[in-house]
């Protein structure tokens, strides 16, 4: 099954309609999974081999604003700023828009802000998707539920899914082969004194996607077995530790996840790393800091960077030992 066939599924009478409104507009956070989602059982449909939990960063991620384009071809804004469309960053999006453009001499400009860094394992592409088929939703009014929406984000990435809510999301991987059971719901269990920060390394592009890094991992990495089994476990004590409110549990959880997915990649052929120096000192300070007893621990997507997690009681102490920490509001 190809990824237009979903699309017309969803839309079914509605595929082919003209736009309903003058334009759509929809904003998205980026989310940091705590148990990562790596490796595709398939790449088309970006079904994954196992399901994954995330939590969002509040008002980190992207708007996107889409109108119809009186122009022969879509036209691509990155923080007001004209993305050309022999890009990655627009071939993405274009590639995404060609789903859903249903009749000739149809083309979009699309105007997306972002206020985090993109492609420097921040989980943009996510915050990217999930905002601009909810942006779609509006212009063409469709009226899609949130299940539908997050299967159709799933299409332009994964973890996109994941990013159609605030808080704690899980992304159940389903079994389907038309992927119709692989879809995110929102986890209703609030955690007022969690907080999370960003610790930037570099804002830099990484040089390798997490889509290649993931295919080259499950492609040839011989501990790639062992994964699954880990996930399974991980998103246990993720779930008792969100609902218990079990900070310990969920710290240690998240980061050995963390440390086992990079450990992965790290053991694929050519080897994968993300890590910089820099983000190797970070996380030996955040070690001893925490062995000296700030409970403190870190979590980190494909990217040299660095989300730390920590409750509110300690933000001073935790603000003091890394004055460069972006704290975020969940």
């Amino acid at each position: 099954m190809k990824k237009i066939d979903i699309v017309k599924i969803f839309l079914a009478k509605q595929y082919g309609n003209s736009p309903q409104n003058k334009y759509g507009e929809a904003f998205a956070p980026a989310n940091i999974a705590l148990c990562k989602y790596w490796g595709k059982r398939d790449t088309e449909l970006n079904l994954p081999v196992t399901s994954s939990l995330s939590i969002s960063l509040g008002e980190k991620g992207v708007r996107t604003r889409i109108a119809l384009s009186d122009d022969n071809h879509d036209q691509i804004k990155l923080n007001g700023n004209i993305v050309a469309p022999d890009t990655e960053f627009a071939r993405r999006m274009i590639d995404f828009l060609n789903l859903f453009r249903n009749k000739a001499n149809l083309y979009f400009t699309v105007d997306t802000k972002s206020n985090i860094p993109i492609e420097a394992g921040l989980a943009s592409s996510a915050a990217g998707f999930a905002a601009l088929i909810q942006a779609l939703d509006k212009l063409f009014g469709w009226q899609l539920d949130k299940k539908q929406l997050s299967i159709l984000a799933r299409l332009g990435s994964g973890s996109a899914c994941r990013s159609l809510w605030q808080g704690f999301v899980k992304w159940h991987a389903g079994t389907a082969e038309d992927g119709m059971d692989s879809f995110a719901e929102s986890l209703p269990s609030a955690w007022p004194d969690l907080c999370m920060g960003i610790l930037t390394i570099s804002t830099t592009p990484k040089h390798i996607s997490s889509r290649e890094a993931m295919q080259r991992t499950v492609a040839t990495s011989r501990y790639y077995k062992l994964w699954p089994d880990q996930v399974e476990n991980d998103l246990r004590n993720l779930i008792t530790a969100i609902k218990t409110h079990n900070f310990t549990l969920l710290g240690e959880t998240a980061e050995a996840n963390a440390i086992a997915m990079h450990a992965l990649a790290l053991t694929s052929n050519p080897a994968i790393l993300y890590s910089i120096p820099k983000t190797i000192a970070m996380i030996e300070k955040i070690w001893r800091r925490r062995a000296s007893g700030l409970n403190i621990y870190f979590t980190q997507d494909a990217g040299p960077n660095l989300i730390l997690l920590f409750l509110q009681q300690d933000v001073d102490k935790i603000k003091h030992e890394f004055p460069e920490l972006e704290v975020v509001t969940l």
